[in-house]
C-alpha cells in the first residue's frame, strides 16, 4: 500500500461457513509482507496460525 489509507473490495459467491475458514501466520516469510512490526497484539487464533507449507487442503483458484 502506497498511501495511508485504502479501499478493499471483495465479492462473495456463497455464503459464509466457519469450516471453510484458513489462517495462516502473519509473519510468514513465504508470504513475503513487511508489516513494519515486531512483535503485534494478536488474537489467541491468529497467534497459533501455521505457516503457509504447512496448510493441508488449500483451495485451487478456478477450480471448485
Amino acid at each position: 500500500m502506497l498511501s495511508e489509507t485504502a479501499d478493499f473490495f471483495y465479492k462473495c459467491d456463497e455464503f459464509y461457513h466457519p469450516k471453510d475458514e484458513i489462517v495462516v501466520r502473519w509473519d510468514d516469510p513465504a508470504i513475503g509482507i513487511k508489516w513494519g512490526v515486531e512483535n503485534p497484539s494478536l488474537a489467541v487464533r491468529d497467534a497459533a496460525a501455521p505457516f503457509l507449507s504447512e496448510v493441508k487442503n488449500l483451495p485451487v483458484y478456478g477450480q471448485v
